[in-house]
Parts: structure tokens; C-alpha cells; sequence
């Protein structure tokens, strides 16, 4: 939100700085992200000063230009050529000295230097007022009042606006703050703080009145639970044109763009006061009637940008006798507005439904000033003054003449909030006393009602407009923002509480794992948990009726919660992979989201990614692929380090991995990993393998809540190793060679290691070699060499005659 300090200045005359004043409305809660300098004529006419023309001759090398001859206040005048038919000598015109920085239209800046023109020296430029930014014409120089003095800066002839703008990072709860008033209003609050008590200065309505009442309009409210308070009035005979320049300067400097002096002047009271209005073309207006009800679902309605719209039968409509004319609080409608042949108006002030308004500019994908303001509540007490001052404002700069009376539609009115605050609950939250005699006064300066004072509390009336003033906490919060959270004294004591927790918690697991895999070169990502419906049909097992679809989605992109995380993922690699990213390894912890028939359920997965190299180019060894082993070997180590080292293997049913395998416990399946299948990697723009693993997370934290840790001593014989060349069919796996080594032998074979595989020359066909060792170890005693023949001729029989192998 944008704030003028000059506006800001009409309500409060106070003579702090705009740093000063920043400051303080940060420590209000009003956060002041920066302070950008505004000037209604870019670089505000510096160096410009008032010249009168001596001579003027034509140049003597060209037929177009003149050399002149200019008075500028020095001690002597200067020669200056100059291009503009219009030029002549007796003339005062504006005059750039060398030096001067003038901007064109586009913001360009150019700098006025001592130069030579077809020969001829040239200190300076006459300038038209396109050049100065003061208009649009270049059909010649800019010629100034004969009575102004030589040597005047044009600064002070020129009606310039020199403005600070804060830029306000408004939480969402802070409606009332919404506008220069109420910002001025809580800085108001601030000041009295700081002892300094000035007066809040309103624009007077005191000069409406009803001239006569020839253009009378029916007001028909059919939902007074969407349109709480409607207010209308007419004005007659106005003209509509541009705005004058300071109604301009003050809705350029917050980033508003002026359109006519009506759609201004509605702009102007919107930001001034906080309310909304909106100007309807009166002969357009069919039966000299105005219903404000709901339509049927499909009805057409085409808006001011142009964009033919289907309504929602919630969606609240102005309307007429026969047609649509706005989207209630939202937008305006295309055939209904102002232009330039409009001679008299119906002005509309309203409160509407803030649920409402939030439905329907979500549902149209809307986002207006309006809207910003009655979806968040506005002050429902302010509607009928807000008109009263927009319609003196258009009779100021248009013209015309009140021409109804005020319509005032308020069957209910919406009553203030009565809240009752304990002394010592407030002490409780903010950890300090605050004397109540402040207390009072804080809460009387944000115009919150002192009805009763008693030992222990104060009961308290609070306006309708802070609708996010409702509970004692809010209250206290109040009090405390306009105190001062600075002022709040810290102690040198430090209490700290300590609570047992479990060693299996989520988040102390999840660490572990993250660090391994940050310690292995991966990063973590976090995505979003909307996403597209499109992703569902990547795949047959994700179905589109299990999509949770959100009710009021920013866009069709961000409509369903997701289903997978390999999705999120495969943008993040994407979007780095067009940013001559390629080499990626990535993590995620998140949740997916399904809709069955009869519930809804969420479920936890770790995400890992990998593709490309698996490291940097380095010149001591070369670049080596990420690889189904690389991850593999990830996986496992993730496994192991929880404590999980045995695990089934099978071939993965994820259709999403084209060639992979699951892990699992029984019939749990941990881990599916694999290849990402090529039409998926396609859909994303990937051209290269990606491999993926999906850890449940929620299987993995129930196997390693059931976990007992075990240990034992190490023992302190020595192990011995042994190894086999294995001459094997193709189709045997060391799995095979693992699994009956291990059974051969179970008690003194610790491990089985296959160290080099080879297949090719001076083998016979369909023959392999695998070199395996083995490495034994008694805890009780050294083993012998005897028995150690003992365990390799076992096992070298069991390869033998269940695998076939021979040795070489």
C-alpha cells in the first residue's frame, strides 16, 4: 500500500521528517518497506531558470535554426542556438544551463553540455515544455509571462510536486488502516504516545445540500445480508474532462494513473477515507432504477477491460430496470461507466459482505482496489459521509448540481464490539506493567470506548471498523503496539524449560537424514503443494477423482493439492536445466494429498532426485553419470543409518519409473526408485535420465519406532580374508552368491564382497567371472588354517554344485 506524506500532511499537521514518520509507523505495526521520492516533473526543473531573448538571427550555416542572445540573471548573457520556429527576441523563456539534467518521455535522462551547432557555440538550451516535462507540445519553445524576473528558478513558477511515498506492508488484518485517514489515525495514536497531541483534520461535509431533486433513482436492496448498507445520490449537469494538476500529482504519487476528473475524484476518496464508491452513467441507467441482487449462474456480463464474464448465482450485481451494470464491489461494468458524454451521474457508497466480496473476485479472478478493501471490511459507518464528500469533490472539479437525496439503505445496523480487559492478563502478555492511566489513554487515542473502570479491568466499546478487535488479546495487542514493543524492558534472566521427547520424533529423524544427504552433495528443495490437475493423467495409479480441488484457486496451475512429489521435482530440475543447470541432486520432505470416496488422507514422502554427473568436472578424475547405482547405494546408506538393514527386493509397480525396483518390509513397501519413464521426462522439457526415489515416510517412521538398538563388544581376534575366482553363467547374480554364502556359513563368514566382474576374451560364451572375497572371524579365538580350508572348501562345494560355478 502507498502513502503520501504530503496527504498524509493534510490530516496531520505535523512537522516530523518522512524518516521520522516512517519510523514511527513501523513501531505501530504499519510497516514502512521504503520511501520513494516523487516529483511530478522528473528531476523537479533543477537548473532550469527564467531567460529573456536579446537577439535573435538567423544561423548563418543553417536555414532552421537561430543564434540567440539570452538575459539568465549572470553577468553577462549567453549565446544559445536554438531550433524553435517561434523564437524571438523580447521573449522570457525557460532556459536549461549547462549542466542541467533534463528527461524524456520515456525517462531517459540527458545532460545539457557546452557544444558547437553547425559552428556556432551554444551555452544552453530554450526548452518547449515537452522537454521540461511539463506537457506534450514540441511545436515550439515554451514562452513564459513577461513580468517574471530574469533569473527565477522554474521551480517556483511551476506547479511541482515534490512527495514522499511510503510503501506500507499491510497484514491483512489492518482494513482500517486501508487509507491516508486511517493511517493518519493510528499515527495520530503514535503521536499522543510520544506526548505530541495533534488535531486529526477531516474534510467537512458540511456545505452538501440537495439543490433539487429532478433525477430521482428507485433503490431495490433484495439481499440485505450480502448489501448491508447501500447509500446512492444523483448529480446533474456535470461536465466531464481532465482532472486539475493537483488531484493528479496526488493519485500519481501513490501509482494511480488519472482518467477524468468523476473516475478521480471516486479514486481520490477511496485512498483519502477508505471507501469504495463507484460513478454510474445516470441516462444508462434503464427505468431510473438501481436492484442490487444475485443473477442466475451463467448469466453473460461483460466488465470495464472488455472480457465477457460468466456470473455465479452468488456473485452480487448492480443492476438496473433490464441489465447488469457492476459486479458488486468488484468491478464495473463495460456499458454502464462514465465517459466523456456523460451529463449526469447516480454516485454509489456501499458495505458489502466481505465473504462475498472475497468469493466473487476470486471466482473471476479479479484483484481491485475495491475489492482489496471490501473483502478485508471496511468501516460500515463511514458510507454516508464518504458520499457526502465524493459528490462536493465532483461538484468542485465538475461541476452539476445534487439533483436526489440521499438514498440510505441500513435496516440493520452493525454494532460496535464489546470487549472486557483484565489489568492482569494484560501484564501476563505483555511481561511489563503498563501504568492504566496510559492504558486508558492508548486505548482512547485508537477511539476504542472506555464504558467502565473497575480494580482488575475496563469494560470497552470498540468501533465497528477495527473488525480485527474482537477478544481481550486483541485488546492487549492494541495497547502494546502503541506503547511500544521497544519500550518494553528485557531482564538479564533467562528461563527455559525443558520437555522430554521422544528420540523418534518426525523432525529429529528427518535431520538426520537431511544432513546425510546434504553431507552426499544433495539439496534440499521445497515446493508447493498446489499444483496442476494436468500431472493425474501422466499416470493410471494417480486418478483425477482422488484431486483435492481447492474452492477458490489463484489460477488452473495452482487448483489441486498434489498427489506425488515427483512432479514439483521435475520443474525444479526443468527450470535449473534452462539455466545451464544440469547436474542436480535433490531432496524433499512433503506431503501428498488424496480424496477417496469416503475421507480425505495425507501421507508423508521423502523425494530424492539425482541426474546429470554426479560431481563437477575436476581434473583427477572423470565426470561420472548419476546412475540406478549411484542412487542406489544412496538409499541403502539412508536405510542403514536408521537402522534398517534388511530389506526385500522386487520390481517396482510405481508406472511412473520406467525401469526400478522396490524395497520393502514384508508387504510394506519402503522405498520405489528407478528411472523416470521418457513421455514424463518429455511433458517437462527434460532430454536427459532422471532418477527418482520415493521413500514412504510414514512406513519408515513405524519401522524405526519398533528398532532395538543392540550392541556388542568388538572383539579383539583378527578376521582374515580369503578370496574366489568364480567362472559363472550370465544369468547368476551375487545376490545368489551372497545368500548361499551366507547360509553355508553363518556363524564365522562376517562379510562377502564382490570386487571385480569380467566378461569378454578367453572366456567361453555365456560365461562371466566375478571375484569375490570373503572375510571370516572367530570372537572367541584366532582361527586356525585348518579351518579356515574347512570354510572355503564348503562354500567352494555349495557354488559348485547348486550355481555352477567353477573356480579359475
Amino acid at each position: 500500500m502507498k502513502i503520501s506524506y504530503n496527504w498524509l500532511k493534510q490530516f496531520l499537521n505535523t512537522d516530523w521528517t518522512p524518516e521520522q514518520t516512517s519510523e514511527l509507523l513501523t513501531d505501530l505495526g504499519l510497516e514502512v518497506e521504503g520511501i520513494e521520492a516523487y516529483q511530478s516533473v522528473k528531476g523537479g526543473l533543477e537548473g532550469v531558470v527564467v531567460g529573456e531573448v536579446l537577439t535573435c538571427v538567423k544561423h548563418p550555416n543553417a536555414d532552421k535554426l537561430n543564434i540567440t542572445t539570452v538575459d539568465i540573471g549572470l553577468d553577462g548573457p549567453v549565446q544559445i542556438v536554438c531550433g524553435a520556429p517561434n523564437v524571438a527576441a523580447g521573449q522570457k523563456v525557460p532556459v536549461a544551463t549547462i549542466g542541467t539534467t533534463l528527461y524524456s518521455e520515456e525517462g531517459e535522462a540527458w545532460t545539457i553540455k557546452k557544444g558547437k551547432i553547425r559552428g556556432e557555440e551554444s551555452f544552453g538550451m530554450i526548452c518547449a515544455e515537452d522537454e521540461l516535462g511539463l506537457g506534450k507540445s514540441h511545436d515550439g519553445i515554451l514562452v513564459l509571462d513577461e513580468t517574471l524576473k530574469v533569473g527565477t528558478p522554474a521551480a517556483d513558477i511551476f506547479d511541482i510536486e515534490n512527495d514522499q511515498v511510503f510503501e506500507i506492508g499491510l497484514t491483512p488484518n489492518r482494513a482500517d488502516a486501508m487509507s491516508h485517514y486511517g493511517t493518519a489515525r493510528d499515527l495520530k495514536a503514535g503521536l499522543i504516545q510520544k506526548d505530541v497531541n495533534l488535531e486529526l483534520i477531516t474534510p467537512s461535509v458540511s456545505a452538501f445540500h440537495v439543490e433539487n431533486r429532478t433525477l430521482k433513482m428507485d433503490i431495490d436492496v433484495q439481499d440485505k445480508e450480502l448489501a448491508p448498507r447501500y447509500c446512492g445520490v444523483t448529480i446533474s449537469g456535470i461536465k466531464v474532462q481532465e482532472s486539475p494538476t493537483w488531484l493528479q500529482h496526488r493519485l500519481k504519487a501513490i501509482g494511480l494513473s488519472p482518467i477524468n476528473n468523476i473516475v478521480d475524484a471516486t479514486n481520490y476518496v477511496l485512498h483519502e477515507l477508505g471507501q469504495p464508491l463507484h460513478a454510474f452513467d445516470a441516462a444508462k441507467i434503464a427505468g431510473n432504477k438501481v436492484e442490487v441482487k444475485t443473477l442466475p449462474a451463467g448469466t453473460k456480463f461483460t466488465t470495464l477491460d472488455g472480457v465477457e464474464r460468466e456470473l455465479h448465482e452468488d456473485d452480487l450485481m448492480i443492476c438496473d430496470a433490464e441489465k447488469p451494470m457492476c459486479i458488486a464491489g468488484v468491478f464495473g461494468g463495460l456499458n454502464s461507466g462514465v465517459s466523456e458524454h456523460t451529463t449526469s451521474i447516480f454516485l454509489e457508497s456501499a458495505y458489502f459482505n466481505p465473504v462475498s466480496v472475497r468469493k466473487t473476485a476470486k471466482r473471476h479472478a479479479l484483484n481491485t482496489d475495491a475489492s482489496f478493501r471490501f473483502e478485508r471490511g471496511i468501516d460500515p459507518n463511514i458510507t454516508g459521509y464518504a458520499l457526502k464528500r465524493a459528490a462536493l469533490l465532483i461538484q468542485e472539479l465538475a461541476g452539476g448540481e445534487i439533483t436526489s437525496d440521499i438514498i440510505d439503505f441500513y435496516p440493520k445496523k452493525i454494532q460496535d464490539f464489546e470487549v472486557r480487559l483484565s489489568f492482569e492478563n494484560a501484564e501476563k502478555l505483555i511481561g511489563e506493567e503498563i501504568p492504566k492511566e496510559t492504558i486508558k489513554r492508548i486505548l482512547t487515542s485508537l477511539d476504542i470506548k472506555v464504558n467502565n473502570v473497575t480494580e482488575t479491568g475496563l469494560g470497552l466499546t470498540v468501533p465497528a471498523y477495527r473488525n480485527d478487535v474482537q477478544r481481550e488479546a486483541d485488546i492487549i495487542e492494541e495497547i502494546l503496539r502503541v506503547y511500544g514493543y521497544n519500550n518494553v524492558k528485557t531482564t538479564e534472566k533467562l528461563n527455559a524449560s525443558i520437555s522430554a521427547t521422544s528420540r523418534f520424533e518426525d523432525y529429529k529423524i528427518q535431520n538426520v537424514v537431511g544432513n546425510q544427504l546434504a553431507s552426499q552433495g544433495f539439496f534440499e528443495i521445497l515446493s508447493n503443494s498446489l499444483t496442476t490437475p494436468n500431472y493425474a493423467a501422466l499416470s493410471e495409479q494417480l486418478k483425477e477423482e482422488h484431486n483435492i480441488t481447492m474452492l477458490n484457486p489463484l489460477s488452473n496451475d495452482l487448483s489441486v493439492m498434489r498427489q506425488s512429489l515427483l512432479f514439483s521435482g521435475l520443474e525444479a530440475i526443468s527450470f535449473n536445466i534452462n539455466r545451464k543447470r544440469g547436474d542436480l541432486k535433490l531432496f524433499e520432505f512433503g506431503k501428498t494429498y488424496h480424496g477417496f470416496q469416503d475421507k480425505r488422507e495425507e501421507f508423508k514422502h521423502l523425494a530424492v532426485f539425482s541426474t546429470g554427473n554426479q560431481s563437477q568436472d575436476n581434473w583427477i578424475s572423470p565426470n561420472q553419470k548419476s546412475d540406478f547405482f549411484f542412487m542406489k547405494g544412496s538409499i541403502v546408506s539412508i536405510l542403514e543409518r536408521l537402522g534398517i538393514s534388511r530389506f526385500n527386493e522386487a520390481p517396482t509397480k510405481n508406472d511412473l519409473i520406467s525401469e526400478g525396483i522396490s524395497l520393502g518390509l514384508g508387504k510394506t513397501t519402503l522405498v520405489d526408485f528407478g528411472l523416470v519413464k521418457k513421455q514424463v521426462l518429455k511433458h517437462f522439457d527434460i532430454n536427459q535420465d532422471v532418477i527418482f526415489a520415493d521413500f514412504n515416510w510414514d512406513a519408515i517412521l513405524d519401522v524405526v519406532k519398533r528398532n532395538k538398538i543392540t550392541f556388542k563388544a568388538i572383539t579383539k581376534y583378527p578376521e582374515v580374508k580369503r578370496d574366489f575366482a568364480l567362472l559363472l553363467d550370465d544369468n547368476v547374480t551375487f545376490e545368489s552368491i551372497y545368500k548361499l554364502a551366507k547360509q553355508s556359513e553363518k556363524q564365522l563368514l562376517k562379510s562377502v564382497n564382490l570386487f571385480d566382474v569380467y566378461q569378454g576374451k578367453n572366456l567361453p560364451k555365456g560365461k562371466k567371472s566375478y571375484a569375490v572375497s570373503f572375510t571370516l572371524q572367530d570372537e572367541n579365538k584366532t582361527l586356525t588354517d585348518k579351518q579356515i580350508d574347512k570354510i572355503m572348501n564348503k562354500l567352494q562345494s555349495s557354488f559348485e554344485r547348486q550355481l555352477g560355478a567353477e573356480l579359475r
